[in-house]
């Protein structure tokens, strides 16, 4: 659906963990992953997980491929679920508009908290969302907690204030605003740190 080439997102969290010192990646939301695999291109360890067992097949398949395939590792995961991962296991957190699929708000906030579990102190979170500033915020079908349905594709939009809650006890890095694709959808890029 996205091509091959890694997100814009992707090649701007990729300088930023480097920057940061970070080794090994978790993608949450991977589907066929061009970011994951740009991450295992770019030296790092990566574990990629998504809904989706097709999609990560077709990720496996690809690492292959590319020769990247010891640096990626796959698992089938529900974000509204606990993360299948230890606590400060991980180094940098990515995840391209993952949190604002239909997610509610509080099942978003228990995934940021999961989200500040798995990273090491000092940790790295970059995040897109789409937000309310977005053309189809507020068309199509609501579902109410800022969720709009159109095209029979449900998205959490996010207001300024739900990015500010979710930096709440992180450093809060910044706030980028981006737009993408043929609308053009209008999203922020969020990075914020562990303190340390």
């Amino acid at each position: 659906m996205y091509g091959e080439e890694p997100s814009a997102p992707a090649v701007y969290a990729a300088a930023a963990f480097r920057a940061a010192g970070a080794r090994d990646v978790l993608e949450l939301g991977a589907g066929h992953g061009r970011d994951a695999l740009y991450f295992a291109r770019e030296g790092f360890t990566v574990q990629a997980t998504d809904f989706s067992a097709t999609d990560l097949e077709q990720l496996r398949r690809s690492a292959l491929a590319q020769n990247t395939a010891g640096q990626v590792t796959t698992a089938v995961h529900d974000v509204r679920e606990a993360l299948p991962l230890a606590d400060g296991s991980v180094d940098a957190v990515f995840a391209h508009t993952l949190l604002c699929m239909a997610l509610s708000t509080d099942e978003i906030r228990t995934l940021v908290g999961e989200i500040r579990r798995v990273l090491r102190p000092g940790g790295t979170f970059v995040y897109t969302v789409r937000h309310t500033g977005d053309a189809h915020y507020g068309a199509g079908t609501a579902h109410g907690d800022d969720i709009f349905e159109h095209g029979g594709f449900a998205v959490h939009f996010f207001p300024r204030d739900l990015v500010d809650t979710l930096a709440d006890g992180w450093n809060l890095n910044e706030v980028h605003a981006f737009e993408e694709g043929d609308l053009p959808r209008r999203l922020w890029r969020v990075t914020q740190t562990l303190q340390r």
